[in-house]
């Protein structure tokens, strides 16, 4: 037992080594300063977001790029709550969303489209906030590559609470998996709260005509299309001044949830890279559960687990490092704590995704 748990133990190492690899070889990218050609439309789902759409209107009316050459589509999908459209300075828009599969965000992205007129669409979520030079990063980028469809970096603003800090720890390692994954030209991974592409790149993919039955992986189903189609044409936008900033859940029962949504999707992957390294993670995470309750139950000394639980932990650290000292700049908080406690939370989201149900927006989702 002791060598399969110290063999999986390996081979996790070695597969996130591979990621920390892959985070260095995706350049950071900073404007050139070009003038701004490309014209966005700016697409927002959104279902009882009355607090939070404001905030990110705001941030819209304070990009800097011309205000000519980007609109906002809102697209309700059948929110309880009243929301009045304020006054911008950009054109801005608000459709109902048109229901026609099981996941509502597809929907919305789908229903939006019919209303495009510009050459690329760029999504993000009503919690969350753009950075003034956001549009300006992705039209220079665009001008100097050649790129049908472009991720980018999503992090948190936390406040100092044991939750937004775990939240922010789980995040970082999904988006030093992501780029980590770019970087070794196995990109598997997005996020949609900020991700662009070519309007004519959806058309020639159908949309998501092919996974429009599970409820989330408007962003990952997408990108793996596209990837397998256009494989040159994906590319990671690892820019500071690309990075949107969101709210973290505000307490762990929808913590649960959200990662149990995220979670339900990979088995559903077409990328083997993605269906191998979700396994790895799991398998990793787990053996650490199995190693506690080994030496808990004193079936193994504390200098094997030790040994086990620091090797596990080195290498996570260094991607954590890296990732979060692009995303915030910042040191991780609550890291030790953090630490102990995510295999533990990882294993059972993964596990719960395989057979549960899930509750988001309000509505309850199945397997």
């Amino acid at each position: 037992m002791i060598f399969g748990l110290f063999s999986i133990l390996v081979i996790y190492m070695s597969s996130i080594s591979l990621l920390i690899y892959g985070f260095f070889k995706v350049k950071s990218y900073q404007n050139k300063g070009l003038d701004s050609k490309t014209s966005f439309t700016i697409i927002v789902p959104f279902r009882n977001e009355k607090e939070n759409l404001p905030i990110l209107l705001e941030s819209f009316s304070k990009l800097n790029y011309p205000t000519h050459l980007f609109e906002v589509i809102l697209v309700d999908d059948a929110s309880s709550e009243k929301f009045s459209l304020s006054i911008v300075n950009y054109q801005l828009s608000i459709i109902d969303n048109i229901r026609l599969s099981k996941s509502p965000k597809k929907d919305a992205i789908t229903t939006a489209m019919q209303h495009v007129k510009t050459d690329w669409v760029i999504t993000t979520d009503a919690d969350c906030i753009v950075p003034e030079n956001w549009l300006l990063a992705f039209d220079n980028y665009i001008q100097e590559n050649e790129v049908s469809m472009l991720a980018s970096a999503v992090t948190y603003e936390c406040k100092n609470f044991f939750l937004d800090h775990f939240q922010q720890l789980d995040l970082t390692s999904l988006q030093g998996a992501t780029i980590g994954s770019f970087g070794i030209q196995k990109g598997f991974m997005c996020n949609g709260a900020n991700f662009a592409y070519k309007k004519t790149l959806f058309e020639s993919l159908n949309g998501f005509e092919g996974n429009d039955k599970i409820a989330s992986g408007d962003d990952v189903f997408l990108l793996q299309k596209a990837i397998e189609k256009f494989p040159n044409g994906v590319h990671y936008l690892k820019a500071d001044e690309a990075i949107v900033i969101t709210k973290p859940t505000e307490n762990w029962s929808d913590l649960f949830y959200q990662r149990v949504r995220w979670a339900a999707k990979t088995s559903s992957y077409k990328s083997a890279f993605g269906k191998f390294l979700g396994l790895i993670v799991f398998f990793g995470n787990l053996s650490f559960v199995i190693g506690f309750l080994f030496l808990l139950f004193g079936i193994w000394p504390y200098q094997i687990f030790v040994i086990f639980a620091f090797s596990k932990f080195l290498v996570d650290y260094i991607l954590l490092y890296s990732t979060n000292k692009f995303l915030t700049k910042t040191k991780i908080k609550s890291l030790l704590l953090s630490s102990l406690l995510y295999p533990f939370f990882s294993s059972t989201v993964a596990l719960y995704s395989l057979f549960g149900s899930y509750k988001w927006k309000d509505r309850q989702f199945k397997k």
